[in-house]
């Protein structure tokens, strides 16, 4: 049998069923459009974002100065609401079918029309170089805004229109149902919260100072306390809380997940129970800031000011939120008051048999280590080996998952690796961080025993958790996932897996790394490539583990910390 023939209605089954197979083979190229199109207007946004500066047309009058005004505001709407609609069409696919059932092929690709959108792109930077350069004025001016505007948006219709034909959109819309009104209603509802919460921050900011100086009581006295200027604190160490502290961002970001969540997953949800966690979730984010505020009192206090100023300071809301986020979930999967009969028995069986974890949760404890780890951290990130410690414990739950995938390697594993790790340090130097640093004056002024304990666990680290972990969350669930929910059914293997969703989980693994995103694309591109050729986890994992030891060997022998 021909590859051809498993694209083709099969005799053997009814018209219907044939119907049916088509369309979630459309349905999965659907999603692999909406990503791609999703990161391109991403990356184009935040070129836009970081060229053009909306303040300069301030004193701008007509048509410019709305640009001014209401750009920044409009392209965050914008952006929103990519991002809202991808995030949850992901979500939403796993019990709605985005084909129609008559649906026999894949939405088809204009090229074309791609080329287009780069042509409108540049006349777009023309006209901007105009605009925001305060060059033209009066009517002449207003004729520029408007014809930015217009070309602005042609832009938008033509890579929307290359990626999807018109008739590809409209099935897209009926496919997903009324997720594009939510999706408008949460991203209209945001700004406008936003522009509300800052009238309320300054009542916030009271009620946060007044409950972290009654907390703060109950623990240290003398407490120190200065509501003029919102300084709080004992002798030894205070802080200002400003506006931004007063916790309504966390309540907002809160609110909009658990919105959300609520309106996606709604047949899952016992309604109007399931409403209460709305308002129970936002106090406890509130009462959850005035807890992190107090408790960055008290660690300056104990005599750790740097760890509270940058550790503590920068990770805790995030902790914060993440646990309130997977309580959010954990309730309404598991608490019956709150959760539909019919739900509760798939997630019984679910819990059964749940293959996602293995993949996947090696990986976050890494993620959940190293906040807790940054959080006690102020200049130095003593507790790294706790990231290896956390992984280790899940691989080792997990262990008999992992015997269906095939661990064997070949030669050009470690090869990867090689070039993978010159390619990483020609890209660090090329950024400029190449110059070499000795090890953190912290380490070095450790004791030996303590010095080498923290170097071994740091490379046991990158040499063997790491590695598993990362391809088993990026290239053994992610690059499955996006083919299919069921992802243990697809293959290692360039006939089941397509290039978009290769691209996809190599982008996504690349941003993950930060400052460093475009040399982690191409990493993870090599990786996904070297997997798919043979079919072998094994492969992957080697390769990765043969660049970071590299790396590390770099780092140790030519003393460039900057890498680690």
């Amino acid at each position: 049998m021909s590859d051809c023939s498993l694209l083709q209605p099969n005799p053997a089954f009814p018209p219907e069923c044939n119907s049916l197979a088509l369309g979630n083979h459309s349905a999965r190229a659907l999603v692999r459009r909406i990503v791609l199109l999703a990161l391109l207007f991403a990356a184009e946004a935040v070129a836009i974002s970081l060229w053009l500066d909306t303040a300069s047309l301030a004193h701008s009058s007509g048509l410019t100065r709305i640009v001014g005004a209401w750009g920044a505001y409009a392209l965050r709407a914008v952006i929103g609401f990519c991002a809202i609609f991808t995030t949850f069409a992901f979500l939403k696919k796993r019990n709605t079918r985005f084909a129609e059932p008559g649906a026999t092929e894949s939405p088809s690709f204009s090229w074309g029309l791609l080329a287009g959108h780069g042509c409108a792109l540049l006349v777009f930077a023309e006209l901007s170089a105009v605009l925001f350069t305060n060059s033209a004025t009066g009517l002449w001016s207003d004729a520029v805004a408007a014809s930015w505007l217009v070309v602005g948006v042609s832009a938008i219709g033509l890579a929307a229109l290359a990626f999807f034909p018109w008739t590809g959109w409209v099935q897209l819309l009926r496919g997903t149902g009324y997720l594009w009104i939510y999706a408008v209603v949460s991203t209209v509802a945001a700004s406008l919260a936003g522009g509300a919460a800052r009238l309320l921050w300054r009542q916030a900011t009271y009620a946060t100072f007044g409950l972290s100086k009654l907390l703060l009581k109950s623990v240290v006295s003398p407490v120190f306390a200065e509501p003029a200027n919102m300084l709080l604190g004992t002798q030894a160490f205070k802080v200002t809380i400003s506006p931004q502290c007063s916790g309504l961002e966390g309540a907002g970001l809160v609110l909009a997940f658990g919105t959300l969540w609520l309106l996606l997953f709604r047949r899952e949800c016992r309604f109007p129970q399931s409403l209460l966690l709305l308002p129970a979730a936002i106090m406890l984010s509130f009462l959850l800031n005035v807890v992190r505020i107090t408790a960055l009192i008290l660690i300056g206090h104990a005599g750790f000011p740097q760890i509270a100023a940058r550790g503590f300071h920068s990770q805790a809301g995030w902790i914060f939120f993440n646990i309130i986020a997977v309580s959010f979930c954990l309730v309404i999967g598991r608490v019956s008051l709150f959760t539909s009969r019919a739900a509760s028995a798939e997630s019984r069986e679910a819990q059964a048999e749940n293959p996602t974890a293995g993949y996947l949760l090696p990986f976050l404890a890494i993620l959940a280590a190293g906040l807790i780890a940054g959080a006690a951290t102020a200049s130095f990130e003593w507790l790294y080996p706790l990231r290896f410690l956390a992984a280790a414990a899940m691989l080792w739950t997990y262990r008999r998952r992992y015997d269906r995938l095939n661990w064997k390697c070949g030669w050009l594993a470690p090869a990867v690796g090689a070039i993978v790790a010159v390619m990483w340090i020609a890209a660090d130097r090329a950024m400029g961080h190449g110059v070499a640093q000795g090890m953190p004056a912290e380490l070095m002024a450790a004791p030996a025993a303590t010095r080498f304990g923290w170097i071994a666990l740091r490379l046991l680290g990158a040499v063997v958790t790491v590695p598993i972990a990362e391809e088993l969350a990026f290239r053994g669930f992610l690059l499955r996932r996006l083919v299919a929910s069921d992802f243990e059914s697809v293959a290692f293997s360039f006939r089941s897996i397509p290039w978009t969703a290769l691209l996809v989980s190599s982008v996504v693994f690349g941003i993950l790394h930060g400052t460093r995103w475009l040399p982690g694309i191409a990493a993870g591109l090599l990786f996904g490539v070297l997997l798919l050729r043979r079919g072998r986890m094994g492969d992957a994992v080697v390769a990765h583990a043969s660049a970071n030891a590299l790396l590390a060997a770099y780092v140790l022998l030519f003393h460039n910390w900057s890498l680690w």
